[in-house]
């Protein structure tokens, strides 16, 4: 059962809620129509839908698209789109580390996960508290939501997969792509297309984080929601970036740091990425070639701001200008001109401080 909005504390004032952490296991499933567009690229989609509790439903006016605020927030924030390329600083490159650790933890088993018992990854982020997990690793990849309190903030986490086989699905030249669901991204534009099996995962767990989403935003008074993932996950955070910021008050910060990020959808998707979530970033490591991919010839391209790790060991980092186009030899388009001239291994990292993100580094 839930905790009540509010308890008393023993001096007499209310506390925020202990969340038991949950497992949709405990909420029922219920098929959804099929997505607008073309065929999808897996069988269905599954809307899970909470059944022992309601929560505010807040939906954005299609309308009245508004951007997402900015949170408080670290020294990232101001290396965002830069003008042109920037060196960052010790500083900025080491604000990044707990974002990474969710990443990683993100590949950690649920039983594990529940009592942010995952190893390195949890122990880097004291306090947090895990509120959901789900997935199973094959047909819905592993998530998990909760609560960040030193942040005041929700944090939802979706793990990658196996980088050689998603290597091969994203350099096929018959990907499918398709339109937004309109129930889930209200408003959006009917020139906006994204890759159709990105759409079809973040549309499979799409209900039930926002569900714990408002919840926690409800009785913790969160102010900011960040998403986070690597690979498919950083995918599926992008796509999630948004979904947030049209289905919650536009008064909730929205940001999102993904790692080794393919690329989404087309142009259009990237310039309202750009005007609605803002405080966005995406890492990429050295000669990792999933974020050239699919290529920009197939019609895709980027949001901004890339941060471009050049020498972990040196600790060399730039945040490159631009949606996908930064010309200057540090970033990756010019690193990485093409697959064969990219290196697997650095999809795994080492990102900044040695941290390493995949299923085999969940210690």
């Amino acid at each position: 059962m839930r905790v009540p909005p509010h308890a008393i504390s023993s001096e007499g004032g209310p506390v925020k809620a202990v969340i038991p952490v949950r497992s949709p296991s405990t909420v029922s499933q219920v098929p959804t129509s099929p997505l607008s567009g073309p065929p999808a690229m897996y069988a269905s989609v599954i809307v899970l839908v909470s059944a022992f509790w309601s929560v505010a439903t807040v939906k954005a006016a299609p309308s009245s698209m508004n951007p997402s605020i900015f949170a408080r927030d670290d020294d990232i924030s101001t290396i965002l789109n830069p003008a042109s390329v920037l060196t960052l600083t010790a500083p900025i490159i080491s604000d990044f580390a707990p974002y990474t650790e969710f990443a990683r933890a993100a590949y950690c088993a649920s039983d594990i996960i529940t009592g942010w018992q995952c190893g390195e990854a949890c122990d880097a982020i004291p306090g947090f508290e895990p509120t959901l997990t789900g997935g199973d690793g094959d047909d819905i990849q592993l998530y998990f939501v909760g609560y960040w309190p030193s942040e005041n903030a929700v944090v939802v986490a979706h793990q990658g997969t196996d980088p050689t086989e998603l290597l091969s699905d994203l350099t096929d030249v018959d990907i499918i792509t398709e339109n937004l669901n309109s129930t889930l991204f209200p408003g959006v534009s009917s020139d906006v297309w994204v890759h159709s099996g990105f759409a079809n995962e973040q549309a499979k767990t799409a209900d039930i984080i926002l569900q714990e989403t408002q919840y926690l935003i409800q009785t913790q008074g969160a102010d900011t929601v960040i998403l986070v993932g690597h690979s498919l996950g950083a995918a599926i955070a992008e796509l999630d970036a948004m979904f947030m910021t049209l289905n919650l008050p536009s008064n909730i910060a929205i940001k999102a740091r993904t790692y080794g990020t393919p690329r989404v959808g087309n142009p259009a998707w990237a310039d309202l990425f750009d005007e609605m979530v803002p405080n966005f970033t995406r890492m990429n490591n050295e000669k990792d070639p999933i974020p050239i991919v699919p290529g920009r010839f197939l019609g895709f391209e980027h949001p901004e701001t890339e941060v471009h790790i050049v020498s972990e060991a040196d600790n060399n980092v730039v945040a490159c200008p631009g949606n996908d186009d930064a010309t200057d030899a540090q970033c990756t388009i010019m690193t990485v001109p093409n697959v064969l001239d990219g290196d697997i291994l650095d999809h795994l990292g080492p990102y900044p401080g040695g941290i390493y993100i995949g299923t085999i580094y969940c210690t």
